[in-house]
């Protein structure tokens, strides 16, 4: 399993948290946004190694918007949906083609 492919799971997994009404908030809030920091670095680093291996970069490209933006009430909590799902789709996607 390549690191990009364990980092899309991991980043997925995250946003996946972090997408969770209530809970994603109060993480978020009670961290003073750093987790959004976090999660920016998280999605470079892996769409820097994705984009070495050739992998698809859909879902690490939508974590870096989504980080950029996830302060927005209600529309953070969208993009980490969607930045989950596309980032796991593409993890998998990896997997099946490996």
């Amino acid at each position: 399993m390549s690191v990009s492919k364990i980092l899309k799971w991991v980043t997925g997994g995250l946003e996946a948290l972090l997408g969770i009404p209530i809970l994603g908030a109060t993480i978020i809030l009670s961290m003073l946004w750093v987790p959004l920091g976090i999660m920016l670095i998280l999605h470079i680093i892996t769409l820097v190694l994705t984009k070495k291996e050739g992998g698809a970069t859909t879902g690490s490209i939508l974590g870096i918007v989504t980080s950029c933006i996830a302060w927005i009430p209600f529309v953070g909590m969208i993009m980490h949906i969607l930045s989950a799902i596309f980032l796991m789709l593409d993890a998998n996607k990896a997997d099946q083609h490996a």
